[in-house]
């Protein structure tokens, strides 16, 4: 092989045009593609930037030529040479160099490579175990690379908005203690405390709150969060969060300096100007018309209540729900009537996935005639009024679900997806931005028997809820917010609790005792006596963020080494074993499995 001895690169793989006509150049990188004709060897040299066309030719250079016969793909390479025009009718528009090509005069050959476990080329589909496996090779494809350029922009763009709006950006610890955050904590034993462990941060919500004790008044980080959770499409055990907080804010104070952000986030990658303020919506009213907190509101299909309609109806299963507390919902699919009986079917068992016992259906005929294995329950006129209620019409598909009303709304919100992805109802190159505001503080889980936080423990409540967080905990609002785009939640936040009084008193609606705030919170809970301000915040996942703006359905295409569903790395082959000296020093019993 040979080396870079004497040789400077000149230009970037993409920088050359018609203007650099005549200059020699060097240029360096590997080879994406190698054309024969007729004795002309043509390259397509390809570096992060771009790519360039570089032309052996005999008749300029015999030698070089010769030496260019054993070319592959994925060789890296150094070529000098002349820039010239390509011949007329041979530009490529699509191409940055499009106009131009290098005659070569000096050729190095850097590094050979293997055959590649997959082409290059970013039209072939390829597995992704593989990608991963060869994640190096992977982001040597374009739009690979392309993500992670982008990524870099979105980070830059944010670190420049919160710095010219007076943010400072502070570290925190990564190895910290374990405290109740709702997912598992991933944790680190300790070599010189015996019998103890770290954890690593599932945010760093506690730290940030402290930092505003301390007066830092405009905190952010873009830092790595872990969560040892069951894993999805949008989710990893290690993630990047934008995090935010703020001293002396209110929530419009929050919300003013997050659409900044994102306004100035999108200008800077996309070049699109988003229309501020955002929208907004109350929780209550994103459950009741989409059955879900991260609504996407780009279509219709909007969840319809008949609970009252039906309640004193002839079908018994109706109103034998409505009377057990549950909900009646429906959605009218407009023009739908056509679909078979089959998709129907596919319908029904794609709602069981998410608790739906069940998947009601009418098809609307002339006159108002009802096609369906429940008309027979019902009388003319309980017809005649779910029509009205549903406004429904000649060709319309009506869905209804009956059930407690988590599982109504859990069902038909999905069934509400999948019908926008049949039907196609989705505005392509759209991007719709909603805050979602008034959550509850508190909900109960049924199996411990006792309220659980909606977001964390330090979400302050509404101020004109306060009285019931004693005798009514249940029924008390927080000054909570998400920032959902399309129909993903891409952040959240709220103005947190910063009197130790208030502070104790949400612990016990918890079921928290003081035992265990002082053993958990302790230093929270002094720092709260200390001078705490009011202070707020938000914190975004930076990954579930880029893969829309990529327009990806993964967040592993937009993270340089992700892990897969089963939280491995193919790449590295972790988690792996490790040796039985490096257990016993960390007082691990090398035995666990017996």
């Amino acid at each position: 092989m040979e080396s870079l001895s004497g040789l400077k690169r000149s230009h970037f793989c993409n920088d050359l045009s018609a203007k650099n006509v005549g200059e020699e150049v060097t240029l360096m990188g590997w080879v994406l593609r190698r054309r024969d004709h007729g004795g002309v060897i043509f390259i397509d040299l390809r570096d992060r930037f771009g790519l360039t066309q570089v032309v052996f030719n005999p008749e300029r250079n015999a030698e070089v030529h010769a030496k260019a016969h054993a070319l592959r793909s994925e060789w890296v390479l150094a070529v000098r040479g002349r820039v010239e025009h390509r011949p007329e009718g041979m530009t490529n528009p699509n191409l940055k160099t499009g106009e131009i090509e290098v005659y070569v005069e000096e050729l190095r050959i850097l590094n050979k490579s293997m055959t590649p476990p997959f082409p290059l080329d970013e039209e072939t589909e390829v597995s992704e175990n593989l990608r991963l496996k060869y994640r190096y090779l992977d982001l040597r494809r374009p739009g690979m690379a392309d993500n992670l350029i982008l990524r870099h922009r979105a980070t830059q763009a944010i670190r420049n908005y919160l710095n010219s709006n007076n943010f400072l950006e502070i570290e925190t610890p990564f190895l910290t203690r374990s405290t109740p955050e709702g997912a598992r904590d991933y944790l680190v034993p300790s070599r010189v405390n015996a019998g103890k462990f770290y954890a690593l941060p599932q945010s760093p919500q506690l730290f940030k709150q402290l930092l505003m004790v301390a007066g830092m008044d405009r905190y952010f980080q873009i830092v790595r969060c872990f969560r040892d959770e069951d894993l999805r499409a949008d989710r990893q055990p290690e993630f990047t969060q934008v995090d935010m907080e703020l001293s002396f804010v209110t929530e419009e104070d929050i919300y003013e300096v997050t659409e900044g952000m994102m306004a100035h986030l999108f200008k800077e990658t996309l070049g699109i100007d988003l229309a501020l303020p955002f929208k907004r919506m109350h929780y209550d009213e994103a459950m009741e018309r989409f059955g879900t907190d991260k609504p996407d509101t780009r279509f219709g299909l909007e969840l319809i209540s008949l609970t009252d309609v039906v309640k004193e109806c002839s079908f018994k299963v109706f109103r034998t729900v409505v009377e057990k507390g549950g909900l009646v919902k429906s959605i009218n699919a407009k023009g739908c009537a056509h679909f078979s009986r089959k998709v129907l079917d596919d319908l029904t068992e794609y709602v069981g996935q998410f608790g739906a016992k069940g998947l009601a259906w009418v098809k609307m005929k002339p006159d108002g005639e009802w096609q369906s294995p429940i008309a027979k329950f019902f009388t003319d006129e309980e017809r005649a009024d779910m029509a009205q209620t549903l406004d429904a019409e000649e060709g319309d598909l009506l869905f209804f679900v009956a059930d407690q009303p988590h599982t109504v709304h859990f069902a038909l919100s999905e069934l509400r997806l999948e019908l926008a992805r049949r039907l196609d109802l989705v505005p392509p190159d759209t991007f719709d931005l909603l805050w979602v505001t008034d959550f509850p503080l508190l909900e109960y889980d049924h199996e411990e028997k006792r309220h659980t936080a909606v977001h964390h423990p330090f979400t302050a409540p509404a101020e004109e809820d306060l009285e019931l967080l004693k005798t009514d905990p249940g029924k008390v609002r927080s000054r909570a917010y998400d920032l959902v785009l399309n129909g993903t939640e891409i952040g959240g936040g709220s103005i947190r609790i910063h009197q130790k009084e208030l502070q104790d008193v949400a612990f016990k609606a918890l079921g928290i005792s003081d035992e265990e705030a002082a053993d958990k919170f302790d230093f929270l809970l002094k720092a709260l006596e200390l001078g705490a301000p009011p202070h707020g915040g938000i914190a975004f996942g930076l990954d579930r963020l880029l893969m829309i703006l990529a327009k990806r359905d993964s967040i592993r295409d937009v993270i340089a080494f992700p892990k897969t569903q089963k939280a491995t790395c193919p790449l590295t082959e972790a988690p792996a074993s490790v040796a039985r000296k490096q257990l016993t020093e960390l007082y691990l019993r090398p035995d666990w499995k017996e």
